[in-house]
């Protein structure tokens, strides 16, 4: 038993190293990092709690948009200990609900020290285009607030484009970068769609940059970044966009530079670009623009024009 113990505590401890240094590190290089400005933000880039230089790019656009509510929304967290919002909570202090539907990953949270440490709340849901706006009203966030961040693998379209009861001052969501720069189109919608079981492959989720670009303006945002790996992008509202530059979706789109295509023995192939796309070609995407559900391969601007960008 006493060795278990000092086993755990080794491990809390050298967990514990490991994030100081990290986060020591970013906030050594935030200083230099956030006079520039770039189109593709790879010099604000920093990783400390996400995924990938997120957690630079969300700081960038702090020094830029001004916050009066320093709330954030995250849903499709896992245990959060990887997250676009834990370095907000962290180093800048802000509060916010995550949302996760695995019972498991909400434990995690309630039992990490963050959870007592700052203001934040953990909610066990699976999340619909139906029940966003009750999960959020339900936690008392409405209104104006300083970030939204949308990552669930699979509805993230659909369920943006319900949410009406939030005026989130920035939003990051993650686009398929395998759908290409041009086309608008996304998953059709399930409720019960997990991305794991929807197709072996696991690439088979979300929407394009360009279906997210059009709701973005239809709610009145505007797209001012992407990470330079090829997978999120960020808008700022129109009212707070001040000197940021716009930019199109050609202008952000980047190719996923990560490989996770899985065979049907869910074992990565480790594809390049051109073959993972080929390999879901018959899949089927709705087509905002049409109205219609049609094959990858029948979509105009996706498998063409992705291929040339």
């Amino acid at each position: 038993m006493i060795i278990k113990r000092i086993h755990r505590f080794y491990e809390r401890y050298t967990s514990l190293i490991s994030s100081i240094y990290r986060i020591q590190e970013a906030l050594g290089r935030i200083e230099q990092r956030q006079t520039a400005q770039s189109a593709s933000y790879s010099q604000a880039e920093f990783r400390v709690f996400s995924q990938w230089g997120e957690d630079g790019i969300i700081q960038y656009l702090l020094n830029h948009v001004p916050i009066e509510r320093s709330i954030f929304v995250e849903f499709g967290v896992e245990n959060y200990t990887e997250s676009n919002t834990r370095f907000l909570l962290t180093n800048n202090q802000w509060s916010g609900l995550v949302i996760d539907g695995s019972s498991e990953n909400i434990d995690y949270i309630r039992r990490d020290q963050i959870y007592w440490a700052t203001n934040l709340k953990a909610e066990l849901s699976f999340i619909t285009k139906e029940n966003i706006n009750e999960l959020l009203v339900k936690n008392g966030i409405e209104g104006d607030i300083g970030l939204l961040s949308v990552d669930i693998d699979g509805n993230d379209y659909w369920v943006w484009e319900a949410i009406d009861r939030i005026s989130p001052r920035i939003i990051i969501c993650e686009y398929n970068s395998h759908f290409g720069p041009v086309a608008e189109v996304t998953t059709p919608y399930d409720a019960k769609f997990v991305r794991d079981s929807a197709h072996f492959s696991k690439i088979y989720y979300g929407a394009s940059i360009s279906a997210f670009c059009s709701l973005a303006a239809a709610k009145g945002y505007s797209l001012v970044a992407s990470n330079s790996v090829g997978n999120n992008i960020f808008f700022v509202r129109n009212d707070l966009v001040g000197s940021l530059p716009v930019l199109s979706p050609a202008q952000a789109y980047r190719r996923a530079q990560f490989r996770e295509f899985h065979d049907e023995n869910g074992q990565l192939t480790y594809d390049d670009f051109e073959t993972r796309l080929d390999k879901i070609r018959d899949l089927q995407l709705y087509d905002l623009k049409a109205s219609a559900l049609k094959k990858i391969s029948e979509i105009s601007g996706v498998i063409e024009k992705t291929k040339k960008v």
